[in-house]
C-alpha cells in the first residue's frame, strides 16, 4: 500500500490528477505473481505436450495424418518449417502463456489499484472531506472514481445545507426573542406601575395603559409575522391559483393606499402596458407582496413625494415594478434587505413597528410563483422590482424558496 501524503495534501479541496505509485510491497507481490504463474504455464504446456505426444503414439491413423498434413504444407509453401511440429506448436504455446501472464497481472494491478482506492474512501469516511480522490484511471474504475467524488461532494453540500439550517434556526430563536423581549419588558414594566398604583392620574394610568397597548400590538404583529414566514416556506403550503388581471389588481392596491399616502404628502401613480394583463396566481399572497412594499414605501421613503407602480408585460412573463423616490438605500444594505429580521436602520424600524419579515415574506410568495425579486436604489429610485410568469404551467413541479 502506498505511503500516507501529509495532511496538508490531503486537504487541498482541489487535487491533480496522478497515476497510482505502487509500494515496494506490491511490486514484490506483482513480481511473485508473475513467477507463479510462468512456473505454472510451463507445468500447464509441459503436461499438454506429455498428453499429445501420448495420444500420437497410440493413434497409427493419426501418425499417418500428420504426415500427410506435413507434406501438404510443405509442398504448397516450398518451406521446411513445417517438417517439425515444434516450429508451430511452441510459438503457438509461448503466445498463449503471454497472454495469460498479461490477463493475470492486469487482474492483480487493478486489485492493487482498487485497494488505493478503498484507502481514499476510508480517509475520506474519517471526516476528511475536502479530500477527493485523485488518481488518474481509466475504464470502469475511472468511472467509479468520479461517482465516489460526486457522492462525496454531494454529502458535503447535505451537511453545509445541514449546518446552515441549523445556524438559521438558533439565529430566528434568537432574533424572536430578542424583538419579543424588548416590548414584552415595557409591557411588564407599566403593568407593574399600575399594579403598584404608582401613578398621580388618570391621565397617567391611561398613559401607561395605552404604552402597554401599543407594545402589545407590536408584539402581535412580529407573532403574525413570524407565523405567516414559517406557513410560506413551508413544501406543502397550498397556493389557490386563479387567473386575474394584474393591471387590475395594481390599480386597486394604488386606491386602497391613496388615502394614507395623501396624509403624508405623497402621490401614488401607476403604468400599465398594455392595458390588461391576464395571469395566474394566488391573488391574497400576492396582495400581501404588494402591501409590504407599499407599506415600506410610506414608512422608509424618507423625503419621498411620489410613489411609482408599474407592470410591464415582457414575453412569458410580467415584471413589477415598486419604487419610491426618497432617501437612497446604501449600496451594502441592498444584499441584506430579504434578510429575516434586517432593518437597515434599527432604531427607525423600531419607531415605525417594524418586524424586519416583511420583504422576507414578500420573497417567499415571489418563489411560491416560480418568480424573484429584487432591489435596486439610485439618488433618483429606490426599486423593488419582481418577474413573475404569466401562466401557471410555466411553474416546475418543484417549488423553491428563496
Amino acid at each position: 500500500m502506498r505511503s500516507k501524503p501529509t495532511e496538508k495534501k490531503r486537504n487541498t479541496p482541489i487535487e491533480k490528477k496522478k497515476r497510482i505509485t505502487l509500494t515496494s510491497k506490491e511490486i514484490s507481490e506483482l513480481f511473485a505473481e508473475g513467477i507463479v504463474t510462468i512456473v505454472l504455464l510451463l507445468l500447464l504446456n509441459i503436461a499438454i505436450l506429455v498428453i499429445l505426444t501420448s495420444i500420437v503414439e497410440n493413434s497409427p491413423d493419426l501418425v499417418d495424418a500428420i504426415y500427410a498434413s506435413k507434406n501438404a504444407f510443405t509442398s504448397a509453401f516450398n518451406t521446411d518449417i513445417f517438417r517439425s511440429g515444434r516450429n508451430f506448436i511452441l510459438p503457438m504455446f509461448f503466445l498463449l502463456d503471454v497472454i495469460v501472464l498479461y490477463w493475470r497481472l492486469i487482474r492483480r494491478y487493478h486489485q492493487m489499484q482498487l485497494r488505493h482506492i478503498i484507502s481514499e474512501l476510508h480517509f475520506i469516511a474519517e471526516g476528511n472531506y475536502d479530500h477527493r480522490i485523485p488518481f488518474e484511471l481509466r475504464g470502469d474504475l475511472s468511472r467509479i472514481v468520479s461517482n465516489i467524488n460526486g457522492l462525496v461532494d454531494s454529502t458535503v453540500a447535505a451537511i453545509e445545507d445541514e449546518r446552515r439550517i441549523e445556524q438559521s434556526k438558533d439565529e430566528l430563536i434568537t432574533n424572536v426573542s430578542h424583538d419579543i423581549r424588548t416590548p414584552l419588558t415595557s409591557i411588564i414594566g407599566y403593568l407593574g406601575l399600575i399594579e403598584d398604583r404608582q401613578y398621580h392620574s388618570e391621565e397617567e394610568l391611561l398613559k401607561y395603559t395605552h404604552t402597554a397597548y401599543v407594545k402589545a400590538k407590536q408584539m402581535k404583529s412580529l407573532v403574525d409575522d413570524l407565523f405567516e414566514y414559517t406557513k410560506v416556506r413551508q413544501p406543502s403550503v397550498p397556493i389557490n391559483v386563479m387567473e386575474f388581471d394584474m393591471a387590475q389588481l395594481v390599480e386597486q392596491l394604488a386606491a386602497d393606499f391613496e388615502l394614507e399616502a395623501s396624509r403624508k404628502g405623497i402621490k401614488i401613480e401607476t403604468y400599465t402596458h398594455p392595458e390588461h394583463i391576464e395571469m395566474d396566481g394566488d391573488t391574497e399572497k400576492l396582495v400581501r407582496v404588494f402591501n409590504n412594499l407599499l407599506s415600506n414605501a410610506l414608512k422608509y421613503g424618507k423625503g419621498a413625494d411620489k410613489i411609482r407602480m408599474e407592470v410591464e408585460k415582457v414575453g412569458t412573463e410580467a415584471i413589477l415594478t415598486v419604487k419610491n423616490n426618497g432617501q437612497m438605500i446604501p449600496k451594502q444594505a441592498l444584499d441584506s434587505l430579504f434578510d429575516r429580521f434586517y432593518r437597515v436602520e434599527e432604531s427607525r424600524s423600531q419607531e415605525t413597528g417594524g418586524t424586519g419579515l416583511g420583504l422576507a415574506i414578500a420573497q417567499s410568495i415571489v418563489a411560491l410563483h416560480g418568480g424573484y425579486i429584487y432591489a435596486k436604489s439610485t439618488p433618483e429610485w429606490t426599486s423593488f422590482i419582481i418577474h413573475l410568469p404569466l401562466k401557471r404551467n410555466n411553474l416546475s413541479n418543484t417549488q423553491t424558496y428563496g
